[in-house]
């Protein structure tokens, strides 16, 4: 016992002298020699890792890239500073995988504990950039009333300059631009935390149709103390005392809370349920004025089971003899390959492999993003005993064909349609925020004729993309992580010139008015082009 106390206090002990460290190194100026150091190390990274490193930059212009990059960091600079730099040269490798994260400084337990009896209430909002503006998207709770309203600045700063700046700092793939506007409209306050660090108040300069007004946050306890209104609400309540029941009805509805909780988990699963954003990843629902449309809005094809959703759906589908299918991709930034092979046996009446073989550089991609340096002492024990079994997996799934290594994917391989496949018209509604998995399913019913696409030219590129496996390595400096692809993902079909996305076969740009008229102008688009529209 003795020793499991002394144990744990050498754990303890060595875990807040860590986090001191990590955080002075996070928040201190680096010399110049260590940010060259880093702008070294992470391109040697590059060159070792990425499968298509110079697909659309030349050797010598991204040589010459970072070779500029160091010759301007000629002055000691944080790392939020360093990430920013260093950003503005990664984003050529032309990947929006590969990606740079800028550290924060780290939290000890009884810090964490404190956080978890907060709440933030900017969560509440969602932003979007659409006709030059950026716009609250969505408004929950107490601020519902915010919906569609225009940020004209973020504390002292004008929102749009903010916007532009950092879409400085984002990679798209290849040579689109459609990934940029979106993205950073997207997770506005996402790249606000990355240049400003972590924040716990915030100021909105607001505008709506009748005036200009400031919105302001801050970190809060989530129980504060009870007001005298509060109070009397409380009294009153206690007025009405609920119906003491008895031992027999208590088992009851103990038994009754448990099978809807039971159901509750289980549809939760199959749905995708979004915990953060209170969503559903994957809903079903039939529109148009005969209500015979079916509408597939697929927000990320990650989280449940999509098996069970998918054959649910079709058969649904298949009952209501819709002829016609949206697909719904806005804002969907991807997932899993297994989950849209799965949906595409659903949209082929034909045999199909959904993609090649990917490139690779390592025979052993699984393990080298266990063991980065930026994985946990955890992690590392965990593969470590399951290496044998992992190494022997990564051999048989990767060849070598003319000097170029190989992994076979399970949605590398050839399948057959589902028995439920959908025969109608399908429409794919697409934006710049369709990346990664979107961009491969629509690259497979672009190609496949299976389709007709309706919005803007997705953030993912047509010709493949650079993901699968990951590895996340930290500088040793800085501390600022790199995400580095490891598998080059792509489907038979091609497109030319490379380098772009899914091009619409109709493209319709949502305006500013469509937003405050609440009107779905590519929906609407559909259900007028199929004699659908009320």
């Amino acid at each position: 016992m003795k020793r499991l106390l002394l144990l744990a206090s050498i754990i303890l002990l060595t875990s807040c002298g860590s986090i001191a460290t990590y955080n002075e190194a996070v928040t201190k100026m680096h010399p110049v020699e260590d940010l060259h150091e880093d702008v070294d190390k992470v391109y040697r990274q590059l060159q070792k890792l990425h499968p298509r490193l110079y697909q659309y930059t030349p050797r010598e212009t991204l040589d010459f890239k970072f070779d500029s990059l160091k010759t301007a960091l000629n002055k000691p600079m944080t790392s939020r500073d360093f990430h920013k730099e260093l950003s503005k040269v990664t984003k050529y490798v032309g990947q929006g995988h590969m990606s740079l994260s800028s550290p924060n400084t780290r939290f000890t337990r009884k810090e964490r504990k404190a956080r978890l009896k907060t709440k933030f209430d900017i969560s509440n909002l969602s932003f979007e950039y659409v006709d030059e503006r950026l716009i609250i998207r969505e408004a929950r709770g107490k601020d519902s009333l915010l919906l569609h309203a225009e940020v004209l600045k973020v504390n002292d700063d004008d929102a749009i300059k903010l916007f532009n700046t950092y879409k400085e700092i984002v990679a798209s793939d290849g040579y689109n631009t459609t990934f940029h506007d979106r993205v950073v409209g997207y997770r506005f306050l996402g790249y606000y935390a990355i240049h400003n660090g972590r924040f716990d108040s915030i100021s909105l300069t607001l505008r709506n149709s009748d005036s200009t007004f400031v919105k302001s946050y801050k970190r809060e306890l989530k129980n504060k103390k009870k007001t005298e209104t509060d109070s009397s609400k409380q009294d009153s309540l206690k007025l009405k005392k609920p119906k003491k029941l008895s031992k027999a009805q208590r088992k009851l509805k103990r038994k009754e809370d448990k099978i809807k909780s039971k159901l509750r988990r289980k549809k939760n699963k199959k749905y995708g349920y979004n915990y953060s954003t209170k969503k559903y990843n994957r809903n079903l629902s039939f529109i148009g004025k005969d209500s015979t449309v079916a509408l597939l809005k697929i927000r990320s094809f990650t989280r449940g089971k999509y098996k069970d959703f998918y054959e649910e759906t079709f058969t649904r589908i298949d009952s209501a003899q819709s002829k016609h299918l949206i697909i719904d991709l806005r804002n969907n930034f991807g997932g899993r390959l297994n989950e849209i092979q799965n949906l595409y046996s659903y949209l082929t009446d034909k045999n199909f492999t959904l993609i090649n073989r990917s490139e690779t550089n390592t025979r052993l991609p699984l393990l080298k993003t266990a063991m980065s340096n930026s994985s946990s002492t955890g992690t590392k024990l965990f593969y470590g005993i399951l290496s044998p079994v992992i190494i022997a997996h990564n051999l048989i799934a990767t060849s070598k064909k003319d000097g170029q290594l190989y992994y076979k994917f399970k949605a590398s391989k050839a399948h057959e349609p589902n028995p439920l496949n959908f025969k109608g018209k399908i429409f794919v509604l697409i934006n710049g925020n369709s990346f990664s998995a979107s961009s491969v399913l629509s690259t497979q019913l672009d190609g496949d004729n299976r389709a007709t696409f309706v919005g803007e030219e997705t953030g993912g590129a047509y010709n493949g993309t650079v993901a699968g496996y990951y590895k996340n390595y930290t500088l040793p400096n800085t501390k600022v992580r790199a995400r580095i692809g490891l598998m080059h993902i792509d489907s038979k079909h091609k497109t030319d010139p490379d380098g772009y996305g899914i091009k619409p076969d109709v493209e319709i740009l949502p305006t500013y008015q469509d937003r405050l008229d609440n009107i779905d102008p590519e929906i609407d688009w559909v259900l007028t082009k199929i004699g659908q529209k009320n």
